[in-house]
């Protein structure tokens, strides 16, 4: 019989499920996802190869799972920050700044050499992720225009825009916040 680790069954599951992840990164930090195999996984991870399938079918449901934990955590942490934020401006200088903030914790999207050996179903699972943290910001830019506070036409585009110098990587915070809401007319 299998050791559990932790002082339940839910707990044991939980911690497994950590090791699995930092195993994905470990191992995705050393070679491309299509050299990776389940074997190596559960061996990174300390874990049987029976115990990794019984968590996950297969790497492309090692890939979402990690990614809708990555996403919740992230969601909750911003959902938190962004409590009692009044004003549109504030609000989004939150959320740039969270967003910058964590870049260095969480690992925002894997890349294209992953995408591409990924299923069509792991991918329309992992864009649902990538929807829960648009919302976030959509409603931000909603309300902003709404109050008077952002002089925006089209959300989306400028959801799309937003995103885009986030992913700026020699920017500093400050100027980031600065740049996004003078694009947003605020």
């Amino acid at each position: 019989m299998p050791k559990i680790i932790g002082s339940s069954l839910e707990e044991h599951r939980e911690r497994t499920r950590v090791r699995v992840f930092e195993a994905l990164t470990s191992l995705l930090a050393q070679r491309p996802f299509a050299a990776i195999s389940m074997a190596d996984l559960a061996a990174e991870a300390g874990v049987g190869r029976t115990a990794l399938y019984n968590h996950f079918r297969d790497k492309d449901a090692v890939v979402v799972a990690f990614a809708t934990d990555e996403t919740r955590r992230y969601v909750n942490r911003l959902q938190h920050e962004l409590e009692g934020v009044q004003s549109p401006e504030d609000r989004m200088r939150t959320y740039v700044r969270h967003h910058l903030d964590t870049a260095e914790q969480m690992h925002f999207g894997f890349g294209p050499e992953l995408y591409a050996t990924l299923s069509p179903e792991a991918l329309i699972e992992l864009r649902d992720h990538v929807v829960d943290v648009e919302q976030v910001l959509q409603q931000i830019i909603q309300d902003g225009v709404a109050s008077g506070a952002f002089r925006v036409k089209d959300v989306g585009s400028a959801l799309a825009l937003v995103h885009a110098c986030l992913q700026a990587k020699r920017a500093d915070a400050a100027t980031t916040e600065e740049f996004v809401l003078r694009g947003l007319g605020a």
